[in-house]
């Protein structure tokens, strides 16, 4: 990476204090982990606080928090709000792809909230019974995992793009009495028909007895009237208060299952008492919320970014947030930047695919738009390319906007390293997630698990507990140990690649399973992903590796060009000089494609499996969670076609 890429913004001193008070509260956290950690439990609200807030293990992984203290996160999240001023400040602004809209109070949350949980306490819902929750981006989904929290039970939001498989298999393994569910969704001017789907999801065996369904597109569903009840008749006939039930600290919140490299999903379960201080502290810390701000996490939902920053962060804050349900693009390019104008947003937290996106369509869609209501940028999901960070901090901050580049997984519950201008502003650096939060001891390890030096590549590991880590994974103990705490003894094994600089800032480089060894050497799919991103002629990049008998492995690339580039033969052979002169020869890919689009997840995750199987000629597998099954076509096109031109020069 060149060296201007890696210049520090901004570098007055003040800002320099900002890092040094950083440091001091992480020596801190470290020197004295109780008190720091009481510190900001304190903030929150217990029914009882007995003894020490951490219970240390007999032998890894690590141990538990708030094991002897009692809470609640729906009277966190909401109760406490709704009985102080903030009662009628707004909790969501909400708007559906079509168009409607809806503004919720915290107030009216509670009512909302509370009519819920008697419904599902009708309905002979305990404490510890497990809820799953199959929706669109829809109020009513927010308000039925605080309900079932209010009641102690345990909900499993699964993503309302999964198929019906996806979803029987999630509802199976975590043997859930009732589902919550839609007749339908809104995606780029269609309908989702998520009843369909359930209802495909139950017909073998299954443990649910009943099924909730919210009426949102209106159109025809099937009603099983033994056992379907509409959402809005079971909760217009609630008029008792629910009694808020008063968990320890361990108790498991949720259970949300995220895909792991064998294809069977992993349940990660979280508590309640840390995953909560965890969602409070690192949102308050790293977006520096004010009374004013309206906060927007694109995320859907269905993923622990939303759980963490759409749900559980913001409302633990008392902040007001806007909610959105459909695609960025719908029905034009600038429909984000109308919302971000029309709400007043002040801090943006998206995915740098998305950023990309949005940088290949141009400046003109942003450049329609008031986006001087934002005052703080955030990235979430993946690295970001320096060259999408000055895009995201010019086009769309207009230069003034800090962006945090967050580092963090649905195992660690929240953030982990990021700018933190809650604790003081850290110097940014384009491509970096900077430095860990205050109570995180995040370091790069070798494969023997000793830390390497400043410049040197390995693995990320956390070597000391923190209170957001995931407790188990649900019915798997033994894989939770193996995955995470196996590798490296008493720490947390995050598999991903990544190099600390002299500074000590950290930069990820991508999933350790996608690390290429070419001919020795460890080139890491984002580093050369990044290289080609920073030619002006490119949009976006994909890169994995392909078996060679001689290298071990090559780079293979599959590139989206920005408008007014064509796809040349000149312009391939001018992109493989262009990292041999930044990465050497060694990383120059051995094939390279010209694509219109990439193969993702509706996460906005590239799915670099779906391209390995096209490039080694297997077959692809399942595609459920795609947001566009066209591109693997395109994929498959591309092939052919690069195969065709080879064949044709002979």
């Amino acid at each position: 990476m060149a060296d201007e890429e890696r210049s520090v913004l901004p570098t007055d001193k003040s800002i320099s204090f900002g890092v040094k008070r950083i440091e001091s509260m992480r020596e801190m956290s470290f020197e004295n982990p109780e008190g720091f950690w009481t510190g900001i439990a304190e903030e929150l609200f217990w029914f009882e606080k007995k003894g020490r807030i951490f219970s240390k293990a007999e032998e890894p992984p690590y141990g538990s928090w708030f094991e002897n203290w009692k809470t609640n996160l729906c009277y966190n999240a909401v109760d406490r709000w709704a009985h102080s001023p903030r009662r009628n400040k707004v909790a969501f602004f909400w708007e559906g792809e079509p168009g409607d809209r809806r503004v919720i109070t915290y107030a009216e949350l509670h009512s909302d909230v509370n009519r819920m949980a008697s419904a599902l306490s009708e309905l002979g819902v305990r404490a510890g019974d497990r809820i799953t929750l199959y929706m669109p981006m829809i109020p009513e989904l927010i308000i039925s995992m605080l309900a079932t929290v209010r009641l102690g039970a345990i909900h499993s939001v699964v993503f309302g793009g999964f198929t019906s498989q996806s979803l029987s298999d999630r509802i199976n393994d975590s043997g859930s009495k009732l589902l919550i569910t839609a007749d339908g969704g809104w995606r780029r001017g269609k309908i989702i028909e998520l009843k369909k789907i359930a209802d495909e999801a139950l017909g073998n065996s299954s443990p649910v007895e009943k099924v909730i369904v919210v009426r949102r597109t209106g159109h025809g569903v099937t009603m099983d009237p033994h056992r379907d009840i509409w959402y809005h008749d079971t909760c217009s006939r609630q008029t008792k208060k629910t009694d808020i039930e008063a968990v320890p600290g361990p108790h498991p919140s949720y259970i949300l299952y995220t895909s792991g490299t064998t294809g069977k999903p992993k349940g990660a379960v979280h508590s309640t008492g840390g995953y909560m201080l965890w969602s409070y502290y690192t949102f308050k810390s790293v977006f520096d919320i004010s009374e004013e701000d309206v906060f927007w996490c694109t995320a859907d939902i269905g993923w622990v970014t939303g759980h963490t920053y759409v749900v559980y962060g913001p409302l633990l804050n008392g902040a007001t947030s806007l909610i959105y349900e459909g695609a960025p693009d719908f029905p034009e390019q600038d429909r984000w930047w109308s919302l971000v104008e029309r709400y007043g947003v002040s801090i943006l937290y998206t995915a740098p695919t998305a950023i990309r996106s949005f940088m290949k369509a141009g400046d003109s869609w942003p450049g329609k738009h008031d986006l001087s209501s934002l005052r703080l940028l955030g990235t979430v999901g993946e690295p970001i390319n320096p060259e999408a960070w000055q895009w995201y901090y010019r086009t769309i901050g207009r230069g003034r906007c800090p962006v945090v580049d967050t580092w963090w997984q649905t195992e660690t519950g929240g953030i982990m390293i990021s700018a933190q201008p809650g604790n003081g502003e850290t110097p940014l650096k384009p491509g970096s997630a900077t430095v860990p939060l205050p109570g995180v001891d995040a370091c790069v390890v070798d494969e023997k698990g000793v830390p390497v030096g400043a410049g040197e590549k390995g693995f990320l590991a956390i070597r000391r507990p923190w209170p957001g880590q995931f407790m188990t994974l649900w019915g798997d103990r033994e894989r939770f140990e193996s995955v995470y705490f196996s590798r490296f003894k008493g720490m947390y094994y995050a598999a991903d690649y990544a190099m600390q600089d002299s500074d000590g800032y950290f930069w990820l480089l991508g999933r350790a399973d996608e690390v290429l060894k070419i001919a020795g050497h460890r080139i890491g799919t984002i580093e050369l992903e990044d290289t080609l991103i920073m030619h002006p002629a490119v949009a976006e990049s994909a890169v994995i590796g392909r078996s060679d008998a001689i290298k071990g492995e090559t780079a293979v690339a599959f590139v989206i060009l920005k408008q007014g580039h064509a796809p040349t033969q000149e312009l391939r052979k001018e992109l493989s000089n262009h990292v041999r002169s930044h990465m050497g020869p060694i990383a120059v890919p051995s094939s390279l494609y010209f694509v219109d689009r990439l193969p993702k997840t509706r996460s906005g995750k590239i799915m670099r499996r779906v391209i390995r199987a096209v490039v080694e000629e297997k077959s692809i597998g399942d595609i459920s969670t795609l947001e566009d099954s066209a591109s693997v076509d395109e994929a498959n096109r591309a092939y052919i076609e690069l195969k065709e031109q080879i064949e044709r020069a002979g």
